[in-house]
């Protein structure tokens, strides 16, 4: 009876030890299918970004034509060799195989730059198509419209000539963010160069000396712009007030109450799904189309642009595109609107903190529980001077990051949801081990009374 005893007792710690090793694979099977290798993985498509740029600086001008990010989520680079084709395989990317490479690229936007200019008038590299894409808004005329037309001809069936809807603008004037006399635009982000604290904007916005405010009377002072550029690139600094406390710099407000916390800056890639944030229209969504954009405004040419299909409006300018939690850009200007779509184009951050000489700023109180709110119009756009007053809990905007607030318990549990299955087995099986321990422990001391006694 009491050897029946024990190969139960056997047969169910082997049990139980199989639903440890069983627990624990399933573990690792939920935790490998949330791997970085998932494209829809928070950061995925940052790390593909980089992956490809990798890429094409490793393999050279002469081999590339630049990169891309697929419809789902892959890095895709453009190559002229079966050779380079191979190498970009090798390194868990796609290869497209196409007829011109970066140089021949460069050489046209350079004999576009170099030709007398036109007003109206964009190109920027399409790495998807293989070509540089000029595009001129309604403004161009019929003549130098042909006269631009036989340029490209002239350069070669790397160029390709788009007509569009509407008038290539800078976003200024609209909705309040930052008032200066009758201009207005958006705050972009919260920069510092380790003394003194600043919003980067664009630089269209005013010049050196121009005073900005909250409100549209000129009582809440924002600060001054003390740098910028414009035209060539876009982008302005404005120093906030001295002794300005800076609550939440981290945070762009996207509406509502709601923020994004940005955990740095990144150059954007093709294909990449990207977001705005603006005081006129709020948080829009687009895609990049096109890096190294020429726009020939009214006011001047401006180059090393992004562009997008992401819309704006007056009273964007300056507003800051992000996503995955990184900073990408602050809104320069475009075509079109929010109703009818459009295209929009963008100062790159990372060329502007570079030639600026300052870096995002971090929130000294990063752990608050509120999200800064954007001002008093509530439409959205970076983060506002601080003071400005907090909301309520905020929400993850999809691709956007981390917004300011600490998620609650229920979402912390819900993201490792997967793993339930698996830890359970896991604390099943280690309560059943711990049972038959206790068990096997009584059934010996018993045995031992019982045979002390007999024995007298």
């Amino acid at each position: 009876m009491r050897h029946a005893r024990r190969n139960v007792q056997r047969f169910a710690r082997f049990a139980a030890i199989g639903g440890l090793v069983c627990g624990g694979l399933m573990v690792s099977h939920a935790m490998a299918s949330e791997t970085p290798d998932d494209p829809t993985a928070p950061g995925a498509v940052t790390r593909a970004a980089e992956t490809g740029r990798g890429l094409v600086s490793e393999l050279g001008t002469t081999r590339t034509a630049g990169t891309w990010i697929a419809e789902d989520g892959s890095p895709v680079v453009a190559v002229t060799d079966e050779e380079a084709a191979a190498d970009v395989r090798r390194a868990g990317a796609r290869a497209k195989m196409v007829d011109h490479n970066m140089r021949d690229l460069r050489s046209a936007k350079d004999t576009l730059s170099d030709a007398p200019r036109v007003s109206g008038t964009s190109w920027s590299m399409d790495y998807k198509s293989n070509q540089v894409v000029v595009r001129a808004d309604t403004t161009v005329s019929a003549d130098e419209w042909a006269r631009m037309t036989k340029l490209a001809e002239s350069i070669g069936k790397s160029v390709r000539m788009e007509r569009t809807e509407g008038t290539f603008t800078p976003r200024l004037n609209g909705a309040a963010a930052m008032f200066a006399g009758a201009g207005r635009c958006s705050a972009g982000f919260n920069v510092t160069d380790g003394k003194t604290n600043f919003i980067l904007t664009a630089g269209h916005c005013g010049p050196t000396g121009t005073t900005w405010f909250s409100d549209q009377q000129g009582r809440e002072r924002v600060g001054t712009t003390v740098a910028g550029e414009f035209p060539g690139s876009d982008f302005s600094l404005v120093e906030y007030p001295s002794g300005t406390a800076l609550t939440g710099a981290d945070v762009v407000s996207v509406g509502n109450g709601q923020g994004v916390r940005i955990t740095g800056a990144d150059d954007p890639a093709v294909g990449q799904k990207v977001f705005r944030s603006g005081s006129t229209t709020g948080l829009q969504s687009g895609e990049v189309t096109g890096l190294d954009t020429t726009v020939n405004y009214p006011q001047g040419t401006v180059s090393g642009l992004i562009e997008t299909t992401v819309c704006a409006e007056p009273g964007d300018s300056g507003g800051p595109m992000f996503a995955d939690g990184r900073a990408l850009g602050v809104t320069s200007g475009g075509s079109g609107d929010c109703d009818s779509g459009g295209t929009t184009f963008f100062q790159p951050i990372t060329k502007a903190l570079d030639t600026l000489g300052v870096q995002l700023a971090t929130d000294p109180q990063s752990d608050a529980k509120d999200t800064p709110s954007a001002g008093d119009d509530g439409n959205g756009a970076a983060a506002p001077p601080a003071g400005s007053g907090g909301t309520g809990p905020g929400e993850t905007v999809p691709g956007g990051g981390q917004t300011d607030t600490a998620s609650s318990p229920f979402d912390q549990v819900a993201e490792y949801r997967s793993l339930g299955p698996g830890l359970f087995v896991i604390a099943g099986s280690l309560v059943a081990l711990v049972a038959i321990r206790i068990r096997s422990e009584r059934g010996r001391r018993a045995y031992r009374q019982q045979y002390s006694q007999s024995w007298g």
